[in-house]
């Protein structure tokens, strides 16, 4: 009797233990789903719960969202998350783009126009017919008046040559030598033929000569002064010719690669907007300067009725050729100190951050040099809402450490 009633309390047991092994197994599995999940809210991300409730700040009934177990790089994100912050994706395939880079420049005096007139001799400035920039003159204006004793020999020595031409024998001969010598003298000293020959009939040389100008243009310096004596070669003024000017733009130097010499490009200016002149890439300066890191680049535009001023800003727009690759919005691309990244969605609900080479950007769009697969699908709207996120959850940037 006693045995019959032992198996009958083992039975019992083994019975009990077999009931409660697969309650305490689904149990466990709920315990670990649970430790996988929290609850948060969708106008209040900073709310964390481990339990299903309502938000205590504004009383929304919290959302469930899944830890990211599967890699540091990805992110979950609930329906309603993606709803709220406006993410969407889009597949982006290689692409045909046109790009066109806007730059601002000066305009500046065009210095292969610039015409300098000199001291030909040694001597004083008695007089100057110009004496402030911005003066225009014309070709055979007077322009100075020198006394130069070097001059006034050569004058003198070509008079008495030609008053002895007339001479017989080696006297005339010698008179013609002198008079050739001190022709190519006086020429050489920046008179003309005109001049020169006015001496034939004068009664006297006088020891001042009256220079002219050779060229038209603005003066743009003087830098002689009456009643000083200057060496030869000094300068006396500077003329600018101003139906050309020089456009000079300052380049990023990242952007060096995509403008070459002989590039085409439009310039309107803050002055007159609706003047619109096409121009032509002429120098790249090959030397970049340290502290701003940029790069002159300059084009000479046409300036016939002298409408534009040395000083004036202008737009330039410098053409791209047609391109071949993979563009996206700029807003698609989070760009950090260390990595530009963007957002792809592996799946629904799952993005994962994806580091790319960028290249140029206009007009609202930034090419992908590499690092994309063109057929991923790309977050294009929603990227910072989602890099937010992301640093909210894991306290770091996505590309905390690396570098491109």
């Amino acid at each position: 009797m006693e045995s019959f009633k032992k198996n009958i309390l083992l039975f019992l047991i083994f019975t009990v233990l077999l009931s409660c092994t697969p309650k305490n197994k689904e149990a466990h599995g709920e315990h670990q789903a649970e430790k996988n999940v929290y609850y948060t809210c969708s106008m209040d991300p900073q709310v964390k719960e481990d339990k299903p409730g309502k938000c205590p700040i504004c009383r929304m009934v919290l959302i469930p969202i899944k830890n990211n177990d599967e890699g540091t790089d990805e992110i979950s994100l609930s329906d309603q998350q993606i709803k709220l912050g406006n993410i969407t994706t889009q597949t982006i395939g290689e692409t045909q783009n046109r790009l066109e880079e806007s730059y601002s420049g000066v305009l500046t005096i065009n210095q292969e126009k610039i015409k300098i007139i000199s001291a030909r001799a040694m001597g004083r400035i008695e007089k100057l017919y110009f004496k402030a920039t911005g003066e225009y003159v014309k070709q055979q204006q007077p322009v100075y008046v020198m006394y130069s004793e070097d001059i006034a020999i050569a004058k003198q020595d070509y008079f008495v040559a030609y008053k002895q031409l007339s001479m017989p024998g080696d006297y005339g001969k010698n008179a013609k030598r002198m008079f050739e010598a001190s022709k190519q003298k006086l020429l050489f000293y920046g008179l003309s033929n005109a001049q020169i020959e006015t001496f034939k009939s004068s009664h006297e040389v006088s020891p001042y000569t009256t220079f002219y100008s050779t060229s038209s243009g603005y003066v743009t310096d003087v830098t002689a002064t009456e009643g000083s004596y200057v060496m030869e070669g000094s300068s006396i003024i500077k003329l600018a010719d101003l139906n050309s000017l020089w456009l000079e733009v300052q380049v990023n130097v990242n952007y060096l690669k995509s403008i070459n010499i002989g590039q085409k490009a439009t310039a309107s200016f803050v002055d007159y907007r609706n003047t619109i002149i096409n121009a032509t890439v002429s120098f790249i300066n090959p030397e970049v300067n340290r502290d701003s890191r940029l790069l002159l680049i300059r084009m000479e535009i046409p300036n016939p009725n002298l409408l534009l001023k040395p000083g004036m800003q202008a737009i330039v727009k410098i053409a791209q050729p047609n391109s071949k690759g993979l563009f996206l919005p700029v807003d698609a691309v989070i760009r950090e100190e260390n990595a530009s990244y963007v957002w792809v969605e592996k799946r629904h609900g799952i993005f994962e951050n994806v580091m790319v080479e960028t290249g140029t950007d206009n007009n609202g769009m930034i090419e992908i040099k590499s690092g994309l697969d063109s057929s991923k699908k790309v977050v294009i709207t929603g990227a910072y809402a989602i890099n937010s996120e992301y640093k909210f959850r894991n306290g770091s940037d996505p590309m905390q450490g690396m570098k491109m």
